[in-house]
């Protein structure tokens, strides 16, 4: 095989070391040097220089759980190193010969000869950025999880306020349950009067009944408990939020242009911003990056036969995000889009969920597109497929007449001439 690279060094990283092993061509000889290094800073820094001094062209490590971003983010510092992240599945140990030596001596061969293929690392100012939506992801699944702490506890004392109030988060929620929290002896019809808004209003005798209940100290302890994380958790969220809008100030024209497709707000088109970054060539083409992101079917075939087409993991900030935005965008109400109709499309043969995974891999081959040519968003429409399709649409119709018990003729429209 033909030798790429005649200067590459492979990196096994662990939590507490590194493995280091350099390929050298001299002549016709490959000269191989291996060394250990510790993972602390300084350690690090030697290593880095080490690199630096003997003209190491490129660089390769395996991403180990978080143990590689530190080593990556010393050795890039002076741009004079080519790194490469690998994923483990690629450059994968035969059973029985692994250890660390031998793994940086393996992809530091593989690197040389050009077999292995990199991951999609983004600059250092979209991974902070990334950093800060994940955050604002991780709590908000806490947010949740408190908040059906809260249900479970009012279900325990047979609070029935989730069957009469659809989010345990509104604001006639959180008056009840400041009362429910505070007061030592409960009154439903006092309790039931703080539900003010005009919807809740003709509910009240209904809370009255779901009010009815004993609640003991115990009880007020636990609630009043949840309610303040609810609301540590809410304010962490908002300190979060104004932090990443400050972050994301140079990408505000970005920002608008992505929230013009239908079902797509400002927090999914920060997270497509944070995970994908604004450089769309570092995917070859949209199908590409739907790969990366796990929103297209998988390859499982043998013999002929195609097994399964279930979807790769992905990346899944943005798997979660743009299936949100898919449900969104096919239940907008007052007006159909492209979006609607390709959902309902979808759906009818292969089912809601997967037309929701099929709507998130167009708004995404589509989010593609904008970002690589600074295009707008043009909304084709819900006639688009029959627009596309008008004889199809024709028989598809006339067959449902017919079904019907209707003798259908069909005859175009006389199109007025124009003077």
């Amino acid at each position: 095989m033909q030798i790429i690279y005649r200067r590459c060094a492979g990196l096994d990283v662990h939590e507490k070391s590194v493995s280091l092993c350099a390929r050298i061509v001299k002549g016709k000889e490959v000269e191989t040097i291996e060394a250990t290094y510790p993972t602390f800073t300084e350690d690090l820094e030697q290593l880095r220089d080490w690199l630096v001094k003997n003209r190491i062209q490129r660089v390769a490590m395996e991403s180990t759980g978080v143990y590689w971003r530190p080593v990556w983010n010393i050795l890039e510092q002076p741009a004079k190193l080519d790194l490469v992240l690998l994923n483990p599945q690629h450059v994968k140990a035969l059973p029985g010969h692994k250890t660390d030596r031998v793994d940086a001596a393996r992809i530091a061969e593989l690197l040389q000869y050009g077999l292995v293929r990199p991951s999609f690392v983004p600059p250092a100012e979209i991974r902070e950025l990334r950093d800060l939506v994940r955050r604002r992801v991780h709590l908000q699944q806490d947010r949740s999880r408190v908040s059906s702490r809260i249900h479970r506890l009012l279900e325990l004392y047979n609070i029935k306020l989730s069957s009469v109030l659809k989010k345990m988060t509104s604001q006639t929620a959180r008056s009840i349950l400041e009362g429910l929290a505070t007061a030592k002896t409960i009154k439903p019809e006092a309790l039931a009067l703080l539900a003010t808004n005009k919807r809740v209003r003709d509910k009240r005798e209904r809370l009255k009944k779901a009010l009815r209940c004993h609640p003991t100290d115990h009880f007020r302890f636990l609630l009043r408990e949840l309610l303040e994380e609810l609301d540590r958790l809410t304010g962490k969220m908002k300190l979060l939020e104004e932090k990443i809008a400050e972050r994301m100030a140079p990408y505000d024209e970005l920002t608008g242009r992505l929230c013009r497709i239908p079902g797509v707000e400002k927090l999914t088109a920060w997270t497509l911003i944070a995970e994908i970054g604004v450089d769309m060539s570092r995917f070859p083409s949209a199908a590409h990056l739907a790969s990366w992101c796990g929103l297209c079917p998988g390859n499982a075939e043998s013999a002929g036969k195609r097994r399964s087409g279930r979807t790769s993991k992905g990346n899944r900030y943005v798997r979660r995000a743009l299936v949100q935005a898919a449900w969104a965008a096919a239940r907008i109400s007052g007006r159909r889009t492209f979006f609607t109709a390709f959902f309902h499309r979808v759906s009818g043969k292969a089912g809601r969920k997967k037309a929701a995974v099929a709507v998130a891999h167009k708004i995404l081959a589509l989010v593609y597109v904008m970002i690589r040519d600074g295009s707008e968003y043009r909304e084709q429409g819900a006639d688009y497929f029959d627009r596309v399709h008008p004889e199809r649409t024709k028989n598809k119709l006339t067959q449902r007449l017919e079904r019907l018990g209707f003798e259908v003729r069909l005859t175009p429209k006389k199109v007025p001439e124009t003077s």
